[in-house]
């Protein structure tokens, strides 16, 4: 039984992964999530004390939080710009090299945001050098976790691609833990006067030996098998062509891609970077406590969506996924009015931990299903236009978004409306998308984890009419249209051609 692209075209080989390759790859892509989340949460929790020291003080608080939460949205504005440039990129020189190139711009821009002058030393520079440094960070973030996610998932087994992606996720939501446990803990080590004059800028100042980290883990993986195979087969492109073949012609898999992606990262986006704020604007909360009450959700939804996951290999992605929108819609209304009107704290962290239950099925299921949407030869780029464009729409601009409808109806319910619009969005979304659960990816062989499981599979391909095989390593296969295929490295590969 053959099992191969929708265009027709099916490669007659099986890949067993390297499972070193893989295991480096993990901790490769998962630490450029941890990055980007820790940079997004330092700069959502220190929007207070960042609109004081880079706007001018006659302004109102309000408008200078707005003015704050603006200029983040500046860098999300700005993202599919970095999709459109650094996807295609990954498409024609390999995805190593890019993300190489994204991990270490970013690392730069979140270092130099702890060095930045503010407005009383240099004026109306101030909020003009924050907004470049966020344009150039939102520049990198649009190549950074499209390219983790089509990375991942052509490193992975077929029936534990849902496991190995999920993955990125746990990089990500560690990176927002980390980052509001730094900021709690300085907060509570830390006069007021001293957290404002200084203590900002410290969390953002490590993140230069953690860029550093990051590059040499990085600088450690291999390229994608899925990328030098079809590297091998393919004619040169030119860049127009490109653009057709990414945009024009699967115009439909990238609707399907932004529209899961509004539900992911509305949710995502609301619980790490409007939450504390709307704790200590609207409900009340001290800035400690609502602090500690995300983290805490942030920590219990770190250990979840691994195992949401894991239990997509065995049951499908789009269940869950339905899951999690249904979740939008339903908790959303309660979620909010526990945080607003719970007279005790533990009433509010219900409703905190209530509102982030969705990420559960939601985020941890993304690195599965957007990759899996494209073939190969397209792949980083698609996934990197239609992931971009949903969060720079719907997810960077949350925090401004439902400041600017709570401020402007007086109605303190409306993130929650935001969210179950979000639910309503994914979960016809979903009614088009393909389950991708255990299957190869579009333009791939089968992927298998050991020799084993290939010989069951040349077995099943023998009893389909095809021929039977032996796995061997390292071989090189004729089978594909248009040339030789390539394995991953140290991996097996087995041919179904006779």
């Amino acid at each position: 039984m053959k099992r191969g692209r929708r265009s027709g075209q099916a490669p007659d080989h099986i890949t067993v992964v390297d499972a070193r390759a893989t295991k480096r790859s993990i901790q490769g892509t998962a630490i450029g999530n941890f990055m980007e989340a820790y940079d997004f949460t330092l700069f959502s929790l220190v929007a207070t004390i960042l609109a004081q020291k880079f706007y001018p003080g006659e302004n109102s608080e309000a408008g200078n939080l707005i003015a704050t939460f603006g200029t983040m949205t500046a860098g999300f504005v700005v993202r599919p710009l970095g999709g459109f440039i650094f996807g295609p990129l990954g498409d024609r020189i390999g995805r190593k090299p890019v993300l190489v190139m994204t991990i270490s711009l970013m690392a730069v821009c979140a270092s130099v945001t702890g060095v930045l002058p503010v407005y009383h030393t240099i004026g109306v520079w101030a909020p003009i050098l924050l907004t470049v440094v966020r344009i150039c960070q939102g520049l990198s973030s649009g190549g950074e976790y499209a390219g983790a996610m089509t990375y991942i998932a052509e490193h992975a087994p077929d029936h534990k691609r849902g496991m190995l992606g999920g993955f990125l996720p746990v990089g990500t939501l560690a990176g927002f833990v980390v980052g509001a446990a730094l900021v709690t803990a300085l907060q509570t080590a830390l006069s007021t006067s001293d957290m404002l004059a200084w203590g900002w800028r410290v969390p953002f100042l490590l993140a230069a030996p953690l860029g550093l980290i990051a590059l040499y883990l990085r600088s450690r993986i291999e390229e994608s098998p899925d990328y030098e195979e079809m590297r091998a087969a393919r004619e040169p492109t030119s860049g127009r062509k490109q653009f057709v073949q990414t945009v024009v012609r699967q115009w439909k898999p990238l609707l399907i891609c932004m529209g899961v992606e509004l539900a992911v990262t509305d949710t995502s986006y609301m619980v790490s970077g409007y939450v504390p704020t709307y704790l200590k604007k609207t409900a009340s909360v001290g800035d400690r406590a609502a602090l500690v009450m995300v983290l805490i959700v942030l920590a219990v939804l770190t250990v979840g969506v691994l195992f949401v996951a894991m239990l997509s290999d065995r049951v499908g992605v789009k269940p869950l996924m339905w899951t999690g929108c249904g979740l939008l819609i339903a908790v959303s209304l309660p979620a909010f009015t526990l945080m607003r009107f719970g007279g005790a704290y533990p009433t509010k962290f219900a409703g905190v931990l209530l509102v982030g239950l969705p990420m559960l099925f939601l985020s941890s299921l993304e690195p599965v299903i957007l990759p899996a949407l494209f073939p190969t030869n397209v792949r980083y780029g698609a996934v990197s236009i239609g992931f971009n464009i949903a969060v720079s729409a719907f997810g960077g601009t949350t925090p401004l978004i439902a400041e600017t409808l709570v401020a402007g109806t007086k109605n303190p319910m409306m993130p929650a409306y935001m969210l179950m619009f979000a639910g309503v969005i994914g979960a016809v979304t979903l009614i088009f998308a393909p389950e991708v659960a255990g299957r190869p990816l579009l333009g791939s062989g089968p992927s298998v984890e050991n020799p084993a499981e290939a010989g069951d599979l040349m077995r099943q391909r023998g009893s389909g009419g095809g021929s039977g095989g032996t796995p061997t390593e390292g071989a090189d296969v004729g089978a594909l249209p248009g040339g030789a295929g390539r394995t991953q490295p140290g991996a097996f590969d087995v041919s179904g051609g006779g």
